[in-house]
């Protein structure tokens, strides 16, 4: 049941001037758009519970413009999916990786995976692929095979900022952004906040040059100790809500500047993503109105 919660809402300031790192321009985040400038938004079907049907129909009366979602394994939970999709008239984003644990496994497995999430034709696919512990010419692999797929297919290919994956770090994610031009992100920084313990402000330059390379963002505030906060409307946590809204400044500033769609899915997943009552499991919070809360305010924000 969906509790009743103060809305704190605030407007975190905008980012005055450029960024100076080589080679990367990012403009005040409410400058003027050029033309073609929009942000398409995704709903999760994580931890929806309903249908296929009933999470589509949710999402198109909620007012989101496509769905984010993995291919479900089952053939009829499939066709499912894709037949709400087309009844709602919804955009769709693949979702792809690989559970496999030794790199020539993961390997195989991502690629055939990366092959039928095509066949869907989506918007773009986001990709939860590498390991945090195979090695950098390893993760490169797979980098570079999801490069050319997206080349040969003309559909964008994004790897995300992830936790147990190889962008598992700011400092980390540097690195392969240095050495592959190519290379383009889902920024899901809250996971990062959880593997730095902090709200990033002494990797300032890592932080930049990810942003650069963002084309999708998954819009969900973490904080010190983990990657989500109870609720991003509570005051309590005005200064990781703060931090992580400067950062989405500088992504869309970019893409107003570019003239070009930015896609978002806000990402408050359920428990145990979701805060819960000890003993009982209970949310503390309601995780479908928190993302549309979270859709809302970037439309208010941004357009």
């Amino acid at each position: 049941m969906k509790q009743t919660r103060r809305q704190f809402l605030t407007n975190a300031s905008a980012v005055g001037t450029a960024i100076a790192l080589p080679g990367i321009n990012i403009q005040p985040a409410h400058s003027a758009a050029k033309a073609g400038f929009a942000i398409k938004m995704y709903a999760t079907r994580w931890g929806h519970k309903g249908s296929m049907d009933e999470f589509c129909k949710q999402a198109k009366n909620e007012g989101y413009d496509g769905v984010e979602d993995w291919i479900p394994g089952d053939k009829q939970q499939e066709e499912a999916l894709f037949e709400a999709i087309e009844k709602y008239d919804l955009s769709y984003a693949a979702l792809c990786g690989s559970g496999k644990n030794t790199f020539s496994e993961h390997k195989d497995d991502f690629s055939r995976n990366l092959k039928k999430a095509l066949s869907k034709k989506p918007d773009f696919i986001n990709c939860h692929a590498g390991r945090d512990f195979f090695s950098f010419d390893e993760n490169r692999q797979i980098i570079d095979l999801a490069v050319r797929t997206s080349k040969e297919s003309g559909v964008p290919i994004y790897q995300e900022t992830h936790r147990g994956r190889m962008l598992f770090a700011a400092h980390i994610c540097a690195d392969y952004l240095k050495a592959i031009p190519e290379l383009r992100l889902t920024l899901d920084i809250s996971h990062w906040c959880a593997v730095a313990e902090s709200l990033l402000a002494n990797q300032k330059k890592a932080i930049d040059l990810a942003i650069s390379r963002s084309e999708h963002v998954h819009a969900r505030i973490g904080h010190a100790e983990g990657p989500q906060v109870s609720d991003p409307r509570a005051p309590e946590w005005q200064k990781a809500r703060n931090a992580h809204y400067d950062w989405w400044d500088k992504v869309v500033a970019r893409k107003k500047a570019a003239g070009e769609v930015l896609t978002v899915t806000p990402e408050f997943g359920p428990a145990d993503y979701m805060w819960t009552t000890p003993y009982t499991r209970q949310p503390l919070a309601d995780q479908w109105g928190i993302n549309a809360h979270m859709m809302n305010e970037w439309r208010k924000r941004y357009l």
